[in-house]
């Protein structure tokens, strides 16, 4: 006991002056370090903007609990997917990235708080702007990274590209626009079918939510009571169309009709969490589809080709960014609640920008997919087969 106290005394006075400097010792720093993480509050309640509702009693608490484990967690996952768009940006720049490419800076609140909102189990199909999806759904930076240099070591092997990533429970990244609405509600059907209690997440833009297949699905989903949540990212703009110029009615929440809906604080991860917790518990008790807008802002353009300040001005920009910033909006809540040190949140900016650039290092020197695998995965689990190439003399091999 008296050594154990010595040593603890010993730690905690001030450490030796070198050069004029005052450095703390090892065992000085773990005693502070555990004093203070003792200190943060482990968890609170917050206040959320209640959602408008359509055909339904009622909706999401207007309070919900955050635990610091979390907050940190979904700190990181918003952090680490903004980098990684502004890195995309910058190898788009410099003509390493080439092709489409939507990146997802602004809006990170709507996956973050979708995958929290959810299980790993259920399902999640998205449009083209895929990035931030594809990491909340288990993939890598590096892999992510890779693919949007077209690498052999990418998510899709180098074969996909920005639009086409795919992960377990994760059916893309799809290029044509409002597409993948009916093939969610056909993933839905599927989890209906098998009896398990999952649900689809379908995702789309205002900019698709014209459309009629959009609605196909809504009256298919409706009709059979699939569990399907449907979402409209509705991020004000759809390429360079505002949303007032594009549809007569601009209450996405209600264009269901008879699915009931939610619109919800886009720039809110705690709103999101808690809306698509509702949701979920919504279809899981079999009463069908139901329909979520979230209300949120893209900083980019539409896609890379896109300036993005030809519709909008760079004040309208900036206002978003200082006031609504889903990431901002987290973090000061941490920190004013005293769930987390501004140290602590420097520590973990810190590895996130450490884990980007070593990804662009290995997105940039990974060796492309060779010719041979031009063909393969064409079928999931069949023996090889032999391909036509670009005429009849070409042949090429297709491994599953």
């Amino acid at each position: 006991m008296q050594n154990m106290l010595t040593v603890i005394a010993n730690a905690l006075k001030g450490g030796a002056k070198i050069n004029g400097a005052q450095t703390v010792s090892e065992g000085s720093r773990v005693v502070v370090s555990a004093r203070s993480f003792a200190d943060l509050t482990p968890q609170a309640s917050f206040d959320i903007k209640r959602c408008d509702l359509h055909r339904l009693d009622e909706g999401p608490s207007g309070q919900t609990v955050l635990t610091r484990e979390d907050g940190l967690k979904y700190y990181r996952t918003m952090q680490t997917m903004r980098r990684m768009e502004l890195k995309a940006d910058q190898l788009y720049k410099q003509k390493i990235i080439r092709g489409f490419c939507h990146l997802y800076d602004g809006q990170e609140a709507c996956a973050v708080g979708i995958e929290a909102g959810i299980n790993p189990t259920d399902h999640l199909i998205t449009a083209y702007r895929a990035h931030g999806y594809t990491y909340t759904r288990g993939v890598s930076v590096k892999e992510i990274m890779a693919e949007l240099t077209g690498r052999r070591g990418g998510v899709a092997k180098g074969k996909g590209g920005s639009m086409h990533m795919y992960a377990k429970n994760f059916y893309g990244g799809n290029g044509i626009v409002g597409a993948q609405v009916p093939l969610g509600a056909g993933v839905a059907l599927a989890c209906q079918y098998q009896g398990k209690k999952e649900v689809c997440v379908t995702l789309y833009g205002d900019g698709a939510a014209n459309q009629g297949q959009i609605f196909e699905s809504f009256n298919m989903a409706a009709l059979w009571k699939l569990p399907c949540i449907f979402i409209c990212e509705n991020n004000k703009y759809g390429m360079g169309t505002s949303v007032e110029r594009a549809s007569a009615s601009t209450d996405y929440y209600k264009r269901g009709d008879y699915v009931p809906g939610l619109r919800v604080d886009g720039m809110d991860v705690l709103g999101v969490r808690e809306a698509t917790k509702f949701a979920a518990d919504y279809c899981r008790s079999g009463k069908g589809p139901i329909l979520m807008e979230l209300q949120t802002y893209r900083y980019h353009g539409h896609s890379m080709s896109d300036p993005g300040v030809s519709y909008r001005t760079r004040e309208e920009i900036q206002e978003v960014r200082s006031k609504s910033d889903p990431i901002t909006m987290l973090k000061d809540r941490m920190i004013s609640n005293n769930m987390a040190s501004l140290e602590e949140i420097k520590d973990i900016d810190a590895e996130i920008r450490k884990e980007v650039e070593e990804a662009a290092q290995y997105a940039t020197s990974d060796p492309e997919p060779p010719l041979e695998d031009l063909c393969n995965h064409i079928f999931y689990n069949d023996a090889p087969l032999e391909v036509r190439g670009t005429n009849p003399w070409i042949r090429l091999k297709s491994v599953s």
